[in-house]
């Protein structure tokens, strides 16, 4: 492959940075955010603030809406009164998943499933068959405590996976 240079920077290079501007731009819309307001708009991606082990701790959201650990692959959404905490891959083929603020849900980008702010699966709207894994989680003071290594899949354990919440 024959390499042309701009000014001194090889088109590799430039490659790569258009590249990695459109993935960035692109993850921003996914999560609702329209091109015109994505450098004003307040979106948070998310850190535990401590935990042990498989355990993460994070401050419960102030409002409605979806935070994303993405080190610990982990979304953590508070929604109508309820906390829950999410694998942040889709249960059909572990694609990350996106939320839609104009939807209030999750998708797959890789072939369409929909979710609610629940994780509860959209029927017929993808290839997924179930809800999005919920991960334990429970309140310790002002912080939800959440347990990564611990999901439940709604077909496999319907009645912890129903019960995977914490109210605030």
């Amino acid at each position: 492959m024959k390499r042309s240079t701009c000014d001194g920077c090889s088109l590799v290079a430039r490659r790569t940075f258009l590249r990695d501007t459109a993935m960035a731009t692109a993850a921003l819309i996914g999560l609702g955010v329209a091109p015109g307001l994505a450098g004003a708009a307040p979106i948070e991606f998310v850190h535990s603030i401590g935990g042990r082990g498989e355990e993460r701790s994070y401050a419960v959201p102030p409002t409605d809406g979806t935070q994303i650990d993405k080190a610990n692959d982990a979304i953590i959404t508070r929604w109508e009164g309820k906390v829950y905490a999410f694998s942040l891959g889709c249960p059909h083929q572990n694609t990350t998943l996106k939320w839609s603020a104009k939807d209030k849900g999750f998708e797959c980008p890789k072939h369409h499933s929909r979710f609610t702010a629940e994780g509860i699966y959209i029927k017929d709207s993808g290839r997924a068959t179930r809800g999005m894994d919920r991960l334990a989680i429970r309140k310790d003071g002002v912080n939800v405590v959440v347990n990564l290594d611990k999901a439940f899949q709604e077909d496999e354990n319907n009645a912890a996976w129903k019960a995977a919440f914490v109210a605030v």
